[in-house]
Protein backbone atom coordinates (compact mmCIF):
# COMPACT_ATOMS: atom_id res chain seq x y z
CA UNK A 1 0.00 0.00 0.00
CA UNK A 2 2.87 2.18 1.04
CA UNK A 3 4.22 1.34 -2.41
CA UNK A 4 1.35 2.50 -4.30
CA UNK A 5 0.96 5.90 -2.50
CA UNK A 6 4.08 6.55 -3.88
CA UNK A 7 3.89 5.41 -7.50
CA UNK A 8 0.66 7.80 -6.97
CA UNK A 9 2.53 10.58 -5.61
CA UNK A 10 5.02 10.64 -8.45
CA UNK A 11 2.70 11.91 -11.17
CA UNK A 12 1.50 15.37 -10.17
CA UNK A 13 5.05 15.94 -9.08
CA UNK A 14 5.95 14.94 -12.26
CA UNK A 15 3.03 16.56 -14.19
CA UNK A 16 4.44 19.79 -12.50
CA UNK A 17 7.49 19.70 -13.79
CA UNK A 18 6.44 19.52 -17.16
CA UNK A 19 4.24 22.30 -17.11
CA UNK A 20 6.82 24.52 -15.43
CA UNK A 21 9.48 23.05 -18.08
CA UNK A 22 6.76 23.91 -20.75
CA UNK A 23 6.16 27.32 -19.61
CA UNK A 24 9.86 27.84 -19.74
CA UNK A 25 10.19 27.04 -23.19
CA UNK A 26 7.25 29.27 -23.79
CA UNK A 27 9.09 32.06 -22.28
CA UNK A 28 12.52 31.45 -23.87
CA UNK A 29 10.76 31.77 -27.41
CA UNK A 30 8.72 34.80 -26.70
CA UNK A 31 11.78 36.02 -25.17
CA UNK A 32 13.80 34.85 -28.61
CA UNK A 33 11.19 36.79 -30.66
CA UNK A 34 11.41 39.87 -28.77
CA UNK A 35 15.06 40.30 -29.18
CA UNK A 36 14.57 39.03 -33.04
CA UNK A 37 12.16 42.03 -33.58
CA UNK A 38 14.42 44.82 -31.85
CA UNK A 39 17.20 43.46 -33.60
CA UNK A 40 15.48 44.25 -36.75
CA UNK A 41 14.02 46.99 -36.24
CA UNK A 42 17.70 48.55 -34.78
CA UNK A 43 19.00 47.37 -37.97
CA UNK A 44 16.48 49.61 -40.12
CA UNK A 45 17.15 52.17 -37.76
CA UNK A 46 20.92 52.52 -38.50
CA UNK A 47 20.82 51.07 -41.89
CA UNK A 48 18.20 54.52 -42.77
CA UNK A 49 20.58 56.76 -40.44
CA UNK A 50 23.81 55.78 -42.80
CA UNK A 51 21.88 55.72 -46.23
CA UNK A 52 20.36 59.39 -45.45
CA UNK A 53 23.81 60.67 -44.77
CA UNK A 54 25.69 59.10 -47.11
CA UNK A 55 23.19 60.82 -49.67
CA UNK A 56 23.72 63.62 -47.75
CA UNK A 57 27.26 63.68 -48.02
CA UNK A 58 27.67 63.58 -51.99
CA UNK A 59 24.71 66.06 -52.55
CA UNK A 60 22.39 63.24 -53.56
CA UNK A 61 19.83 63.95 -51.45
CA UNK A 62 19.31 62.58 -47.98
CA UNK A 63 19.82 64.00 -44.77
CA UNK A 64 21.71 64.28 -41.64
CA UNK A 65 19.52 62.37 -38.44
CA UNK A 66 18.89 61.03 -35.85
CA UNK A 67 17.25 58.12 -34.54
CA UNK A 68 14.14 61.09 -33.94
CA UNK A 69 14.34 62.62 -37.14
CA UNK A 70 14.42 59.27 -38.33
CA UNK A 71 11.06 58.82 -37.14
CA UNK A 72 9.96 62.03 -39.15
CA UNK A 73 11.66 61.10 -42.12
CA UNK A 74 9.71 57.43 -42.54
CA UNK A 75 6.18 59.23 -41.43
CA UNK A 76 6.43 61.28 -44.64
CA UNK A 77 6.73 58.35 -46.62
CA UNK A 78 4.23 56.18 -47.84
CA UNK A 79 1.92 54.34 -45.31
CA UNK A 80 4.57 56.10 -43.21
CA UNK A 81 2.20 55.78 -39.98
CA UNK A 82 1.93 51.98 -40.41
CA UNK A 83 5.91 51.74 -41.10
CA UNK A 84 6.58 54.04 -37.70
CA UNK A 85 4.17 51.71 -35.97
CA UNK A 86 5.79 48.76 -36.72
CA UNK A 87 9.19 50.12 -36.17
CA UNK A 88 8.05 51.86 -32.79
CA UNK A 89 6.89 48.10 -31.72
CA UNK A 90 10.32 46.86 -32.60
CA UNK A 91 12.20 49.18 -30.76
CA UNK A 92 10.32 49.13 -27.86
CA UNK A 93 10.92 45.19 -27.81
CA UNK A 94 14.50 45.62 -28.26
CA UNK A 95 14.52 48.53 -25.40
CA UNK A 96 12.15 45.01 -22.96
CA UNK A 97 15.28 42.52 -24.21
CA UNK A 98 17.33 45.30 -22.92
CA UNK A 99 16.36 45.38 -19.72
CA UNK A 100 15.65 41.50 -19.60
CA UNK A 101 19.61 41.74 -20.06
CA UNK A 102 20.27 44.25 -17.55
CA UNK A 103 17.83 43.10 -14.93
CA UNK A 104 17.20 39.63 -15.07
CA UNK A 105 20.52 38.95 -16.58
CA UNK A 106 19.69 35.27 -18.51
CA UNK A 107 22.70 35.00 -19.91
CA UNK A 108 25.10 35.16 -16.63
CA UNK A 109 27.26 37.71 -17.02
CA UNK A 110 27.33 38.08 -13.40
CA UNK A 111 27.28 40.79 -10.72
CA UNK A 112 31.18 41.39 -10.00
CA UNK A 113 31.96 44.80 -10.93
CA UNK A 114 32.59 44.35 -14.69
CA UNK A 115 29.61 42.49 -14.88
CA UNK A 116 27.27 45.00 -13.18
CA UNK A 117 28.37 48.28 -15.21
CA UNK A 118 27.46 46.16 -18.83
CA UNK A 119 23.77 44.93 -16.89
CA UNK A 120 23.44 48.98 -15.77
CA UNK A 121 24.59 49.94 -19.15
CA UNK A 122 21.85 47.47 -21.08
CA UNK A 123 19.27 48.85 -18.81
CA UNK A 124 20.11 52.57 -19.98
CA UNK A 125 20.10 51.37 -23.19
CA UNK A 126 16.70 49.55 -22.67
CA UNK A 127 15.04 52.74 -21.31
CA UNK A 128 16.49 54.61 -24.20
CA UNK A 129 15.06 52.44 -27.15
CA UNK A 130 11.69 51.64 -24.97
CA UNK A 131 11.06 55.39 -25.10
CA UNK A 132 11.73 55.93 -28.58
CA UNK A 133 9.48 53.37 -29.62
CA UNK A 134 6.38 54.96 -27.48
CA UNK A 135 7.47 58.27 -29.05
CA UNK A 136 7.53 56.63 -32.50
CA UNK A 137 4.16 55.29 -31.75
CA UNK A 138 2.78 58.46 -30.25
CA UNK A 139 3.67 60.71 -32.96
CA UNK A 140 2.56 57.56 -35.89
CA UNK A 141 -1.02 58.70 -34.05
CA UNK A 142 -0.58 61.84 -34.12
CA UNK A 143 -1.22 62.30 -30.20
CA UNK A 144 2.19 65.12 -30.15
CA UNK A 145 4.59 66.16 -31.85
CA UNK A 146 8.43 65.89 -31.01
CA UNK A 147 9.39 68.80 -32.39
CA UNK A 148 8.35 72.11 -31.31
CA UNK A 149 6.13 74.72 -33.39
CA UNK A 150 5.63 77.35 -30.92
CA UNK A 151 8.66 80.37 -30.32
CA UNK A 152 8.00 80.22 -26.23
CA UNK A 153 10.89 79.18 -24.35
CA UNK A 154 10.36 78.32 -20.80
CA UNK A 155 12.82 78.79 -17.90
CA UNK A 156 15.35 76.18 -17.23
CA UNK A 157 14.03 73.84 -14.49
CA UNK A 158 18.13 73.58 -13.12
CA UNK A 159 20.64 75.82 -12.26
CA UNK A 160 23.42 76.43 -14.65
CA UNK A 161 25.71 74.80 -12.28
CA UNK A 162 23.47 71.82 -11.72
CA UNK A 163 22.86 71.11 -16.05
CA UNK A 164 26.31 72.17 -16.62
CA UNK A 165 27.14 68.61 -14.14
CA UNK A 166 24.56 66.75 -15.95
CA UNK A 167 26.08 67.52 -19.18
CA UNK A 168 29.47 66.69 -18.54
CA UNK A 169 27.89 63.47 -16.60
CA UNK A 170 26.08 62.89 -20.21
CA UNK A 171 29.40 63.45 -21.88
CA UNK A 172 31.48 61.13 -19.93
CA UNK A 173 29.19 58.39 -19.70
CA UNK A 174 28.89 58.92 -23.82
CA UNK A 175 33.10 58.75 -23.79
CA UNK A 176 32.97 55.40 -21.83
CA UNK A 177 30.58 54.22 -24.51
CA UNK A 178 32.58 55.08 -27.17
CA UNK A 179 36.10 53.46 -25.97
CA UNK A 180 34.01 50.07 -24.92
CA UNK A 181 33.39 50.06 -29.08
CA UNK A 182 36.74 50.55 -30.15
CA UNK A 183 37.73 47.86 -27.08
CA UNK A 184 35.04 45.38 -28.75
CA UNK A 185 36.83 46.03 -32.47
CA UNK A 186 40.19 45.70 -31.10
CA UNK A 187 39.40 42.04 -28.84
CA UNK A 188 37.13 41.04 -31.93
CA UNK A 189 34.65 39.53 -29.69
CA UNK A 190 31.26 40.98 -30.51
CA UNK A 191 30.28 38.10 -32.44
CA UNK A 192 30.87 35.73 -29.32
CA UNK A 193 27.20 35.42 -28.97
CA UNK A 194 26.84 34.30 -32.64
CA UNK A 195 25.85 30.61 -33.30
CA UNK A 196 28.94 30.88 -35.83
CA UNK A 197 28.32 27.20 -36.63
CA UNK A 198 25.01 27.45 -38.04
CA UNK A 199 26.58 29.96 -40.69
CA UNK A 200 27.67 27.19 -42.61
CA UNK A 201 29.30 29.56 -45.50
CA UNK A 202 33.07 31.35 -44.42
CA UNK A 203 32.72 33.59 -46.83
CA UNK A 204 29.34 34.82 -44.72
CA UNK A 205 31.39 34.47 -41.47
CA UNK A 206 33.92 36.64 -42.97
CA UNK A 207 31.79 39.26 -43.82
CA UNK A 208 29.80 39.13 -40.77
CA UNK A 209 32.68 39.78 -38.67
CA UNK A 210 33.36 43.00 -41.41
CA UNK A 211 30.41 44.42 -41.04
CA UNK A 212 31.04 44.25 -37.15
CA UNK A 213 33.84 45.75 -37.17
CA UNK A 214 33.04 48.75 -39.95
CA UNK A 215 29.68 49.44 -38.11
CA UNK A 216 31.63 49.81 -34.37
CA UNK A 217 34.10 51.81 -35.54
CA UNK A 218 31.27 54.44 -37.10
CA UNK A 219 29.45 54.15 -33.87
CA UNK A 220 32.38 54.96 -31.95
CA UNK A 221 33.55 58.01 -34.19
CA UNK A 222 29.96 59.49 -33.56
CA UNK A 223 29.66 58.99 -30.54
CA UNK A 224 32.75 60.10 -29.42
CA UNK A 225 31.70 63.07 -31.48
CA UNK A 226 28.52 63.67 -29.48
CA UNK A 227 30.68 62.84 -26.30
CA UNK A 228 33.04 65.81 -26.92
CA UNK A 229 29.63 68.24 -27.44
CA UNK A 230 28.04 66.91 -24.35
CA UNK A 231 31.56 67.99 -22.42
CA UNK A 232 31.97 71.45 -24.26
CA UNK A 233 28.38 72.13 -23.09
CA UNK A 234 28.72 71.16 -19.82
CA UNK A 235 32.24 73.22 -19.24
CA UNK A 236 30.68 76.28 -20.81
CA UNK A 237 28.15 77.70 -17.70
CA UNK A 238 27.01 79.62 -20.13
CA UNK A 239 25.79 77.64 -22.78
CA UNK A 240 21.90 76.50 -22.66
CA UNK A 241 20.17 72.95 -22.71
CA UNK A 242 19.88 74.39 -26.51
CA UNK A 243 23.06 74.11 -27.56
CA UNK A 244 23.59 70.52 -27.17
CA UNK A 245 24.33 68.96 -30.14
CA UNK A 246 23.49 65.09 -31.48
CA UNK A 247 24.28 62.68 -34.75
CA UNK A 248 22.95 65.25 -37.24
CA UNK A 249 25.45 67.52 -35.87
CA UNK A 250 28.00 65.23 -35.39
CA UNK A 251 27.44 64.24 -39.18
CA UNK A 252 27.76 68.08 -39.97
CA UNK A 253 31.20 68.38 -37.61
CA UNK A 254 32.86 65.37 -39.78
CA UNK A 255 31.93 66.96 -43.06
CA UNK A 256 33.24 70.52 -42.20
CA UNK A 257 36.62 68.70 -42.20
CA UNK A 258 39.24 68.61 -44.69
CA UNK A 259 37.60 65.89 -47.14
CA UNK A 260 34.41 65.91 -45.00
CA UNK A 261 32.80 64.50 -48.11
CA UNK A 262 34.63 61.57 -47.56
CA UNK A 263 34.97 61.11 -44.28
CA UNK A 264 31.13 61.21 -43.57
CA UNK A 265 30.64 58.82 -46.31
CA UNK A 266 32.79 56.43 -45.11
CA UNK A 267 31.23 56.77 -41.44
CA UNK A 268 27.91 56.51 -43.01
CA UNK A 269 28.78 53.26 -45.24
CA UNK A 270 29.99 52.19 -41.50
CA UNK A 271 26.19 53.00 -40.13
CA UNK A 272 24.41 51.09 -42.84
CA UNK A 273 27.10 48.10 -41.94
CA UNK A 274 26.31 48.15 -38.70
CA UNK A 275 22.55 47.87 -39.88
CA UNK A 276 23.16 44.92 -41.77
CA UNK A 277 25.12 43.58 -38.83
CA UNK A 278 22.62 43.97 -36.44
CA UNK A 279 20.10 42.01 -38.87
CA UNK A 280 22.91 39.17 -38.97
CA UNK A 281 22.41 39.27 -35.23
CA UNK A 282 18.37 38.69 -35.53
CA UNK A 283 19.71 35.67 -37.80
CA UNK A 284 22.38 33.94 -36.02
CA UNK A 285 22.79 35.09 -32.09
CA UNK A 286 22.73 32.10 -29.58
CA UNK A 287 20.49 32.59 -26.54
CA UNK A 288 21.01 30.74 -23.01
CA UNK A 289 17.66 28.70 -22.74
Amino acid sequence: MRNQKRIKSKYPIATQTQEKLFIQTIMNDTIKKIALSGYISKGIVFSITGILAFLSAFNMGGRKAGKISIINYLEQQTLGSVIVVLLGVGLICYGIWRLIQGVNDPEGIGTDFKGLVKRISFSISGIIYFSLGLIAIVEAFGLFSIYSTGENSKEPLLNTSTRSLIFIIIGGALGIKAVYQFVKIYKGNFINNFDIQSVTSLNTRKYIKRMGYAGLLSRGIVTSIISYFFLSTGIDLNASSKQVKGTAEAFSFIQDQAYGKYLLGFVAAGLVCYGLFMFSTAAYRKYND
